[in-house]
């Protein structure tokens, strides 16, 4: 695009449109680029510890900055919230928006009908926190009937058999398991992280599994589908950990209950028909497979 310059009949080209969408973290005012982070120092506190804070959060970028928080963690570690601004902008218009989901989120009638469609079963579904994690929060919020974010778990589902095995189940239990209940997908919850060990036990699971099933194709295919959730695998990929899908923080049943049905029942239809009834809760008992420690089901 070209402007004429006025009284000389000369056209120049036009300044280009201003795209951007420059934004700063917003703290007491919009754009005033405060922010408040939190980290530990392996020094005890006192005056000299919280210098040291202040040095790092100034070589993070803030300036100024001030400790608004400091409190020991024993003789040798102190905790400190800093509170500073950040001179850098964002300019949000140029993030790329992240990838849709790659198939449809479903109702529990249809995800009901599609395996209804496509077995002469109910689908197997095989959960456990394993390792050392005993936090069987994630894996419950998935499976028990009481579900997350108002939505009821996977135990609600007619055309689901879930095999919830709780906390601190190793590797070989949870293989062993999945081959006797001939499991269609296995489902792992990882919330301790500390030293990576949510990663590592992931790996070792996926390897047990690979192993154990050397002639499959892909998941669903040969072995179970092997789907892993927690609050910190944003930083890998499914091929980084040989699983077929991982859930991040705030994943929903509907969502993993549609995976399921998208990644192991392909094509199947999910209308609902106007005479079906609507899907009350399975009669049968869940097994747990022993004593979970999610919560209570005494409601």
């Amino acid at each position: 695009m070209t402007v004429e310059s006025p009284g000389t009949g000369t056209r120049t080209p036009a300044e280009p449109a201003d795209t951007r969408q420059v934004i700063r973290p917003y703290g007491d005012t919009t754009g005033d680029g405060m922010v408040q982070m939190s980290f530990t120092l392996p020094v005890p506190a006192g005056k000299r510890a919280e210098a040291a804070a202040l040095q790092l959060a100034g070589k993070m970028g803030l300036d100024p900055a001030s400790v608004v928080h400091a409190k020991p963690m024993g003789p040798d570690f102190t905790f400190f919230i800093v509170y500073g601004r950040v001179r850098h902008p964002i300019d949000y218009a140029s993030i790329p928006a992240p990838e849709e989901r790659a198939y449809p989120l479903l109702t529990s009638q249809e995800v009901n009908l599609a395996i209804r469609g496509a077995l002469n079963r109910r689908l197997v579904v095989v959960g456990a926190c394993i390792g050392t994690d005993a936090h069987t929060v994630g894996i419950d919020a998935i499976l028990n009937v009481k579900g997350f974010a108002g939505e009821k778990g996977l135990e609600y589902y007619r055309e689901i058999q879930v095999v919830n095995m709780g906390a601190q189940v190793t590797v070989e239990e949870l293989v062993e398991r999945a081959k006797a209940e001939d499991a269609d997908a296995v489902l792992v919850s990882q919330v301790v992280t500390q030293r990576n060990a949510h990663l590592h036990n992931t790996k070792q699971m996926a390897a047990a599994f690979h192993a154990e099933y050397p002639t499959a194709v892909a998941g669903g295919m040969g072995r179970p589908l092997l789907v892993v959730g927690g609050p910190r695998f944003d930083t890998v990929t499914e091929a980084d950990l040989g699983v077929d899908r991982i859930f991040g923080r705030g994943t929903t049943p509907a969502e993993v209950a549609s995976y399921l049905v998208h990644a192991l029942l392909p094509d199947q239809p999910t209308d609902q028909p106007t005479d079906q009834p609507t899907d009350q809760p399975t009669d049968q008992p869940t097994d747990r497979g022993g004593d979970d420690h999610g919560g209570d089901d005494d409601e």
